[in-house]
């Protein structure tokens, strides 16, 4: 078994603190389908996150959970600022 570099509690405080602010997710969908949008982090609760796409038209799941992120398959960074 690998051991995670991480735990469940050091993800949570990371996504805490960038409670209201712009990020970037990416997301693995699986057969080599990724998903990359900006958003602000809306919410933040005991079993999951959502995320508020900057884009009106998105059509996708925007609530992840933090196992999501422990396993890989979601990934979440401040945004990049335009400058």
């Amino acid at each position: 078994m690998i051991k995670p570099k991480t735990d469940i509690a050091r993800i949570k405080q990371t996504i805490a603190d960038y409670f209201q602010k712009q990020v970037d997710v990416t997301v693995n969908l699986g057969r080599n389908k990724v998903l990359k949008f900006c958003g602000e982090l809306s919410g933040v609760y005991p079993a999951l996150f959502t995320v508020r796409p900057n884009d009106k038209g998105f059509l996708g799941k925007t609530a992840y959970s933090y196992a999501e992120v422990l396993c890989g398959s979601v990934k979440v960074k401040p945004a990049k600022r335009a400058e």
